[in-house]
């Protein structure tokens, strides 16, 4: 599922009207001799798969255990405002859902706070399990070292491409640029070519959330000089500060705007945009490219938001560069889990619905239906995966050179901070070098000054 909105704020008010929008009927509840398993989730008009997924499973679910109802709560909201809604749920037993999808950034945080239920006894007696990769199992472990949550699949960026306006631009395809400065220079002969179009769409500031970093700004830093410890220092735990990459980054974004290669930064920063992306700029032969996600054709394909017959024929993918072409490129990678709450009255059912979801035949559809990496060996092996669409066996290969964001409690916040940092070099509110030295103030406010490295 794509990062791409930003949370907003709730007042105390607004608070307590959530919470009764999950996980609102205690497993307890139900008819004589009856037991009721709540399972929340997402479901918008952009992301259907996982209620296509779920209304299957309950459909099975139920037939197999009698006297169990299946109480799916899907909730009509962003990435970030599900979050803040789930975790308001989880404040009582009486709100807090059985089963639930749960992003791998909060999953140390809500085990920390006790939100979920530890898996591992379970897991040691469910055969599947082996099937996972190891980084599909690392995905939903606290940091306890305890298992909280299982992998529904993962996903990978690539700069997606429209070959016609990159063609008309002079541009040869299939397209593979290997520096930054290729990808500038893609944008200049598309302005050059067509002066109606958007050159190249780079995702920045808080309006798209999360979705400015993962298909923006972290496709850029994870580039640079340090590469995969250029946000978070494996070696020391610690927070990365004063880095030329992250300066560097921040320059590339200033010149893509500046330049007027991306959309006006009013459009930049309506949480929607990736709409007019899919819906209307590359279906209308309108942009040149953008970074997107391994899901991209999900939005295309027959039953999608955007159907769109030609995208096949007139789309292309390539991997991002790194900075100076000495990498063979650059993608993130990030995913759901599902997870079952601490609260459960029904742990045991709660877990077997988990796993029946999660099942082979259940997870080579989810991954097939919604454009996902698999994480299941045998479901990765499957013809009709390798099938689903003409670009899964080359966003795939993204997996071999892709990270992941720090699973740290303190992720959430310094996303935010460097969703500021973007914005207000494109807002022209500072300079690089300013929104760089304002980062790293504000990171040093959230972890310490003990928790940061420069580097």
């Amino acid at each position: 599922m794509r990062a791409r909105r930003s949370a907003i704020a709730l007042s105390a008010i607004a608070a307590g009207a959530l919470v009764g929008t999950v996980g609102c009927t205690p497993a307890s509840e139900g008819g004589a001799g009856e037991q009721t398993i709540t399972v929340s989730y997402i479901r918008t008009d952009a992301f259907t798969a996982l209620d296509t997924l779920f209304q299957a499973t309950k459909d099975q679910f139920e037939a197999e255990n009698e006297g169990v109802i299946v109480d799916l709560q899907p909730v009509s909201a962003n990435d970030e405002d599900y979050k803040t809604r789930l975790a308001l749920s989880h404040r009582s037993a009486n709100t807090a859902p059985d089963v639930f999808y749960q992003d791998t950034t909060t999953v140390r945080a809500d085990a920390e706070a006790g939100y979920l239920l530890p898996l591992d006894e379970y897991l040691a007696e469910w055969d599947d399990w082996s099937q996972f990769s190891e980084a599909a199992q690392q995905a939903g472990v606290g940091n306890d070292g305890q298992t909280y949550a299982v992998s529904l699949g993962t996903d990978t960026r690539g700069l997606w491409y429209s070959i016609p306006v990159l063609e008309a631009a002079g541009i040869s395809t299939p397209w593979q640029p290997n520096t930054w400065a290729d990808v500038l220079a893609m944008a200049e002969a598309v302005q050059t070519s067509d002066s109606d179009a958007v050159p190249f769409m780079l995702y920045a500031g808080t309006g798209t959330g999360e979705g400015s970093n993962m298909q923006g700004f972290y496709q850029l830093l994870y580039g640079t000089e340090l590469g995969g410890d250029a946000l978070f220092d494996s070696e020391s735990a610690k927070w990365v500060v004063g880095s030329q990459g992250f300066i560097d980054s921040l320059e590339f974004v200033q010149t893509v705007y500046d330049e007027g290669y991306a959309l006006p930064v009013d459009r930049a920063l309506d949480p929607n945009v990736w709409q007019s992306v899919f819906g209307e700029l590359f279906p209308g032969d309108a942009l040149g490219a953008t970074i997107e996600g391994s899901y991209t054709p999900s939005f295309w394909v027959p039953g999608g938001s955007f159907e769109w017959d030609a995208y096949a024929e007139n789309m292309g993918v390539a991997a991002f560069p790194t900075q100076n072409g000495d990498g063979p490129g650059v993608s993130m990678s990030g995913g759901w889990t599902l997870a079952v709450g601490a609260q459960t009255d029904v742990p045991d059912l709660a877990f077997e619905f988990l796993t029946m979801a999660l099942s082979f035949e259940n997870s080579l559809s989810y991954v097939n239906e919604n454009s996902q990496i698999a994480v299941r060996a045998d479901v990765a092996a499957d013809p009709s995966y390798i099938e689903a669409n003409p670009f899964v066996e080359q966003v795939t290969s993204f997996v071999e050179f892709t990270h992941f964001r720090p699973a740290t409690s303190e992720y959430n916040q310094i996303s935010a901070a460097v969703q500021r940092a973007t914005e207000a070099v494109i807002t022209g509110q500072a300079t690089p070098e300013e929104a760089a030295a304002e980062y790293d103030r504000e990171v040093e406010s959230i972890v310490g000054a003990e928790q940061v490295i420069a580097k």
